[in-house]
């Protein structure tokens, strides 16, 4: 199949010019915001030289955090002499490669992944019909299937290694069902680790069924294999076909690994491309699969240590939130955990000292407690990344929301603080540990279409504790010291301004300024209120409070772009590139602050 059919209904002039627009205006946002490129203010606008005869124009809005909103439509290039609208991203993208000291390697590889994030956008323009109206009463999982990606990485749908046709097969935004592919790997190779009340018998015949473990009992009887032996185990079919084979032939030959059969069960990909929600049982686990594709900072496969702790993770956790009334009965905080999970080493690269990450994390599972195990009657999960998403009619998400909550956008955003913040302030004062509450990882459950709970995922990944000396941490043993970050203050600060205030709501304000849905000094004021309303309840934390400051004049700037394009470009090294810090952000929370002590 060539998919001639499919390009040619996306890959129009038209819409070709316009996903090159908008990702123009997010390339110029956010590279002034990570100070790549400083144009200069003329008039009422922002012109930027790129050399003698050619230079950038457009319009853009100054907002808090050192954020610029800049509108599109307005973007011109001077070239042979003359201005003309900009539609074409990858050029301006050449044009600053030697202003910024990217390497030509890495502008090289970029091109690609923006020229990949460009078709998704094209298809997402043309395919993607449905108003916010509609999409305030979708299901969770489909939702996910409507956002268009991480907001502030400007290559955000790179997925190198997806050919085109596994970026229809697979890709969220295309909502195709896919069957999970089962293996069977021998208890010598796998590791298995699962919550207390958990064992593998109990949840295989829960994610399965007898029908499908006595097929595969039989598979293994016919290769001379006793089952008892090995493990049973889901991949992701692009994952067997273009990494598995490839890089465990021996285990193959050996019959280390089994291949088995394709489970019965449907599943629909989340944003993450690797986490799998069940569609045939939704109240069963969601399942996440490495696949080792490169895709905004790094190649989406499963740490091995991470996967080996998850479940101990999943029991600190909760351990905290079932003894603590606070959590537990007043803000009634979700926590789906990572309940099991299995671990295969390879032979050879993990015997290899300083080898590529990428080939550490090619074979594992973990299972998740489902979202939909959690929710009362007449409750609804999203992800807080759905409330940056603008429909292709331009109306927000988060306008129809508040619409038919019958809430005023300010009520609505007071009730959206006091739900979101209290969970993540008590576990970071309290207790010395934070989530990463970023868009995909945090999940704002709505009853009649207002905030309700909060819900926090993925924290095996995302959980990291203070390095003080706090004696809620002695609890904390060494295996889990060994994996979960330690950070100092404000270190551990930045999962939640940078994760949160930064990654998040900074594009979500925007959104609603930009709409006239709210002023954006009185958004982020309510998130003020918020935490200073906390800070008065539990006052005797005082010292905590001093210790992870948000209200700090200014934080160091972290910066995802720079990331890639100027500081680690694409090395193939032997651990997850992190954010790069550059310089320092003035902190909004600081201002609003300051100007509320001073007026009284």
């Amino acid at each position: 199949m060539l998919y001639i059919n499919e390009t040619e209904s996306i890959l129009q002039k038209e819409t070709w010019e316009k996903v090159n627009k908008n990702l123009l205006a997010k390339m110029l946002a956010e590279y002034m915001y990570e100070d790549m490129i400083r144009p200069e203010e003329e008039g009422s606008g922002f012109v930027f030289s790129v050399g003698p005869d050619r230079k950038y124009r457009f319009n853009a809005e100054k907002r808090f955090f050192d954020s610029y909103d800049v509108e599109a439509a307005s973007i011109e290039v001077f070239e042979d002499g003359n201005w003309k609208p900009a539609t074409n991203a990858i050029r301006f993208l050449t044009d600053i490669q030697p202003l910024i000291g990217m390497s030509a390697e890495t502008a090289g590889h970029l091109i690609k992944e923006l020229n990949h994030t460009l078709i998704a956008d094209a298809n997402l323009l043309i395919n993607h019909r449905k108003t916010s109206d509609e999409l305030v009463d979708l299901d969770y999982a489909e939702l996910e299937g409507e956002m268009s990606g991480h907001p502030w990485i400007t290559y955000n749908k790179g997925r190198i290694g997806f050919g085109f046709d596994d970026y229809v097969k697979y890709a969220p935004e295309n909502q195709q069902e896919t069957k999970l592919f089962w293996i069977a790997v021998h208890r010598d190779r796998a590791q298995f680790h699962s919550v207390g009340e958990l064992h593998y018998e109990k949840l295989i015949m829960r994610e399965l069924d007898g029908v499908l473990v006595q097929r595969f009992n039989e598979i293994l009887r016919e290769n001379g294999k006793l089952p008892l032996d090995y493990f049973f185990m889901p991949v992701h079919e692009w994952q067997w076909k273009n990494i598995l084979i490839q890089n465990y032939p021996e285990d193959l030959a050996t019959g280390m690994i089994v291949p088995l059969e394709e489970g019965t069960d449907h599943y629909l990909p989340q944003q993450s491309v690797r986490t799998m929600v069940n569609r045939t049982n939704p109240l069963k686990s969601h399942v996440k699969l490495p696949m080792s594709i490169l895709n905004t900072l790094v190649y989406r496969g499963l740490p091995a240590e991470r996967t080996v702790i998850a479940p101990r993770v999943t029991e600190h956790i909760k351990g905290i939130f079932e003894k603590d009334s606070f959590l537990r009965d007043e803000c009634e905080v979700v926590l789906p955990g990572e309940v099991a999970s299995i671990n295969v080493d390879h032979p050879h690269y993990s015997r290899l000292k300083g080898a590529p990450y990428q080939y550490l994390e090619m074979l594992g599972t973990i299972w998740r407690e489902s979202i939909y195990n959690y929710l009362k009657d007449g409750e609804q999960p999203i992800t807080l990344a759905a409330l940056h998403h603008v429909d292709v009619n331009g109306k927000p998400f988060v306008q129809s929301l508040i619409e038919k909550s019958g809430l005023t956008a300010d009520e609505w955003m007071k009730k959206f603080f006091d739900v979101i913040m209290p969970p993540l302030l008590h576990f970071l004062y309290q207790y010395g540990t934070v989530f990463s509450p970023h868009g995909q990882n945090t999940i704002l459950i709505l009853k009649d279409y207002k905030p309700e709970r909060l819900a926090v995922k993925d924290y095996v990944d995302d959980v990291n504790i203070s390095d003080q000396p706090f004696p809620e941490l002695e609890g904390v043993t060494e295996e889990l010291r060994a994996v979960l970050r330690s950070e100092p203050p404000e270190g551990l600060t930045q999962f939640i301004f940078t994760g949160l205030f930064i990654c998040h709501l900074r594009y979500m304000s925007n959104v609603m300024v930009r709409n006239s849905l709210i002023e954006e000094t009185v958004f982020w004021s309510h998130l003020v209120a918020s935490i200073e309303s906390y800070q008065t309840r539990f006052s005797h934390l005082e010292e905590r409070f001093k210790l992870f400051d948000f209200f700090k004049p200014e934080l160091t700037k972290l910066c995802l772009n720079r990331n890639r394009m100027v500081d680690y470009g694409y090395n193939d090294g032997d651990d997850r590139p992190h954010a790069s810090e550059y310089g320092k952000v003035r902190n909004a929370l600081h201002i609003i602050r300051n100007n509320k002590i001073q007026a009284v």
